[in-house]
């Protein structure tokens, strides 16, 4: 889906962090609303390695909540891969993530649990 945002009509720039990354000086743009602009801009290497680390933690969590049989809730799951919560009950009873086949497995009160199984 693209959306057009005829509103623009001075040029208007995008800081981050404190560093300008793109100055807009178009009538009407057109974006995408998944695309996110920061993923054009080369970050510096020290912010991309962070962001690795982050990522590998993730993945040892995944794999300590699979290779243990936690069940884990809905709003934890999403914490960990880091999307809102309806968006991981909108996602159906199975279904993969990354390295894993995320099942719901029962209801606990007002609370689904959901598991982690790795694929090979």
């Amino acid at each position: 889906m693209v959306v057009g945002l005829s509103d623009l009509k001075t040029a208007k720039t995008i800081v981050y962090q404190g560093r300008e990354l793109i100055t807009l000086n178009t009538d009407t743009i057109m974006i995408e609303p998944t695309a996110n602009i920061l993923d054009e801009v080369q970050l510096p290497r020290e912010e991309r390695v962070i962001q690795l680390k982050n990522l590998i933690e993730t993945l040892r969590i995944a794999e300590e909540i699979a290779s243990k049989g936690y069940l884990i809730s809905s709003s934890e799951l999403a914490d960990l891969m880091d999307i809102n919560a309806s968006a991981v009950t909108s996602r159906g009873d199975h279904w993969s993530w990354r390295n894993w086949v995320v099942s719901r497995v029962r209801r606990e009160g007002n609370q689904i649990l959901w598991q982690l199984e790795r694929i090979d």
